[in-house]
Order: structure tokens, then sequence, then C-alpha cells
């Protein structure tokens, strides 16, 4: 790229002409930027895998968290709204005041060890309850310990009630999922945006993260979803025994499968893509121009403008120049905030992919009650939000959104800054081998 033919008076707006500006303010040279240093598909994948690994090993107890905030039943304030099975010769014995799960009777109980369903029994002098009819002690007690009101409240219950390992339950899959995930998004989200083959690359700088953040998304949410499904239902069951939940989780999926075919191992993935491909495409946007507006803010800083002609690219080989330190800042601030603001706004999405992905459909269960119609978390995306949001109002769509942007927001400056800096360090890597490469003789 040559000078600025068209501002010959201001010669700095220009990176690639020449080996050293002009600073108008001290007059002093300052070195130009050399052009970026590509480093190669494999070294791209590398920093993405590292970025995964650390990321996924702290944010998982929020994803934990956020997953049993999305998937416990809506509860009524009070909880005297819940189902009671009383024999009607004895309604008149029990008292009114032991009725419900504000008394701690041993004659209350959970039916399939869950807070959904409440059978009361009348109580019977001279008879005590065994232990196999009443697996608990106080049905107040058991409520509470299955009820999540906050992120911090859901992380001190499930580390005292279920131990402190169960927060990283599901990190197994996680990663098996996340790397791969990683990979094809970050090396995909490269090539589709700057690579000049791909046809987001001639996009104006404004609609090219956009388009290119979504469609790497769409290709990697496609090929791990069995493995997230698969995740997300590991987390969501509850420690109420010792099995193994992996085995559990497994023989579940293996019985969906037989009965819906393969197919059903996407299930939520018209969900997911609902939720990911939208917050991609603002993640992108919004890391880009967050970014951008750091790096036009050190150049000025420095004496430097950037091209208006060429202001993405002068952009890249500013950034490709940056030193670690200032590489990791300006990444890990723009990721925090463009994941963040992203996490919210699609909360709703996240709610109803969670939904779909934790639901049981038993046909003794739908037998028993006589439902023939379908559920909604089998119906489609916009049918089950509107639903979410007629029985359970705003909140239940936004439930969970707390413990999700905690997680999103740090999952995103940790990702990205280790995958700038880890492309950082391996164009150092590829500047020196080439520096060092003896010239060939004539």
């Amino acid at each position: 790229m040559g000078r600025n033919d068209e501002h010959p008076v201001e010669p700095i707006d220009s990176f690639t002409s020449s080996a050293a500006i002009r600073n108008h303010d001290t007059g002093a040279n300052i070195p130009e930027l050399e052009p970026v240093v590509d480093i190669t598909a494999s070294q791209k994948m590398i920093s993405a895998m590292s970025g995964s690994l650390l990321t996924s090993l702290l944010v998982t107890p929020l994803d934990v968290v956020r997953v049993r905030l999305q998937s416990q039943p809506m509860t009524i304030a009070g909880m005297n709204s819940y189902k009671f099975a009383i024999p009607a010769g004895h309604v008149g014995a029990i008292p009114t005041a032991e009725l419900g799960v504000t008394a701690c009777c041993r004659e209350v109980f959970f039916a399939g060890n869950t807070a959904e369903m409440c059978l009361a029994g009348p109580r019977i002098d001279g008879i005590a309850a065994s232990a196999a009819t009443v697996p608990h002690d106080c049905v107040v007690e058991e409520t509470q310990k299955k009820t999540y009101k906050s992120t911090y409240d859901g992380l001190r219950k499930i580390a005292r009630n279920e131990g402190f390992t169960t927060l990283w339950r599901g990190l197994s899959p996680t990663l098996v999922m996340t790397i791969p995930a990683n990979i094809i998004y970050f090396t995909g989200y490269d090539w589709l945006r700057f690579n000049k083959a791909s046809p987001f690359s001639k996009l104006s700088s404004d609609y090219a993260p956009l388009t290119a953040g979504s469609a790497a998304r769409i290709l990697a949410a496609t090929a791990v979803g069995p493995i997230e499904l698969f995740r997300t239902r590991m987390q969501a069951a509850p420690s109420a025994s010792k099995s193994n939940h992996f085995l559990d989780t497994l023989t579940d999926v293996q019985n969906m499968v037989k009965t819906h075919g393969y197919t059903s191992l996407w299930r939520g993935l018209t969900l997911t893509l609902w939720r990911d491909v939208p917050f991609s495409g603002l993640y992108w946007w919004g890391y880009e121009f967050i970014r951008g507006r750091l790096t036009d803010l050190r150049q000025e800083r420095e004496g430097r403008s950037l091209s208006r002609e060429s202001r993405s690219d002068s952009r890249r080989r500013s950034q490709s120049a940056e030193n670690t330190r200032d590489t990791f800042i300006d990444a890990a601030t723009a990721g925090a905030l463009s994941g963040a603001f992203a996490s919210v706004v699609t909360t709703p999405f996240d709610v109803g992919k969670t939904r779909t992905q934790v639901y049981t459909d038993g046909p003794k269960r739908a037998a028993a009650a006589g439902a023939q119609a379908v559920a909604p978390e089998e119906q489609n995306m916009l049918r089950l939000l509107w639903h979410i949001f007629k029985t359970e109002g705003a909140a239940g769509l936004f439930r969970g959104w707390i413990p999700r942007m905690l997680k999103v927001s740090p999952a995103c400056a940790i990702m990205i800054s280790s995958y700038e800096v880890g492309k950082t360090a391996f164009r150092g890597i590829n500047e020196r081998a080439r520096l060092n490469k003896p010239e060939a003789q004539p």
C-alpha cells in the first residue's frame, strides 16, 4: 500500500509506505508498523485450546448453578400450592397446621425424590413411619435444599449438600465439547473474517463481525450439539443418590435415542442457534468495536493516527505489533464488556434451550396424567418462550441471567485474551524464525 495521494499533507495516516513517520507535535520519527505476520492454522488451534482449558476450569461452577436455576420448577410463595394425595376418609383427622410443606413432619414426603410432587398421609398413632417410605426427616429443610434463590445461594447449597466437587460436574464433557467447538469457532471466525477467499471479508467492518461470527457459531454449535445435550442433562441432575451420574445420564440419553431416533441428540439445537448465533454476532461486533477504540486511543497517545480509508487494516497491524501486556488488557476488557452485554440480551433463548434439553418425556407419566397435548418443551422455540412468559412472567425468561453473565463475561475475557496472547506469541516465534532463516544463495 502506498501513501495516501489524496491527503499529501497528512502522510502520518499511512503505516505501510516507509520506515518511519513523524510526530506532528514533537517532530520525532516514529517507526512504521510492519505488515501483520501470519500464523498457521495449527498455531491458532493451539491458542484456542489453551483458552478452552483455562476457561472451563474457572467457569464450570457458575454453569452448573445456571442450569439448576433454569431447570428447577417454578415455586409459589408460601409453598402451599403443592399437590397432595390425602385419603378421603382421613381428611378430618389431619390437623390443618400439619398440611403442606410448612410443617416438619414425617407424614409428608416427596414422590420421586423431587419437590415437584408432595404426598401427605394421616398421622396414625402408635405406628412410626418407616424409613423406606419416608426418605426425609423434614419437608421444609429438604424443599429448601432443592430450591436455589440466587447464584450465591446455589453455589453454597450445592457445595454443602452435594459436595464441593459437584460444582465441577460435567467438566469432562465440557472439555470434550469446548475444545473442538472453540477450535472450529475461533479459527473459523478468523478465516471467515480476514481471509480473502471468504465472502465476508469484502463486507464493511460494521457488518463483517456480525456475519462471520454468526456463521462460525452455526458450524461449531452443530458439530458439538450431542455433547452439549449430554453435559446439560448431567449438570441438571441433583445428587439425590450415590449412583454414577455419568452412567445414569448416558442411559437416559440412550433411552431417548431409542424412543425418538438419533435426531433427538440435537434436541434444543434450534434454541441453541437462536441463543448462540445472535450472541456471537453481537459479541464479535462489540469486541471489535471496543478493542478498535482502545487501539485508537493508544495510537493517539503515541502520536499516530489511523488511516480513515483502511482503519480496519491499520488496527490489525497496530494490534499485531502490541506487546503481550497490552494485548492481554485490551482483549480481556473488550471480551468481558461485549460478552456481558450479549449474554443478557440472549438469556431468554438460553432458558428455552435448557428447559428443552433437560425435559424428560416419560410415556408412563403422560398416560397417568391422561395428557394428549404436546408439552411446551416439545413445541417450537417461540411457543415455549411464550408459555414461559405467560406462566412465569418476564422474570421466567431471564431466570439465571446473573450466573449466566457472571460465567459468560469472564469466560469471554479469558478465552479471547488467551487466544490473542497465544497468537501474539506465535507471531513472535514465526518472525524470529523468518529473520534467522539463512538467505538462499544465488
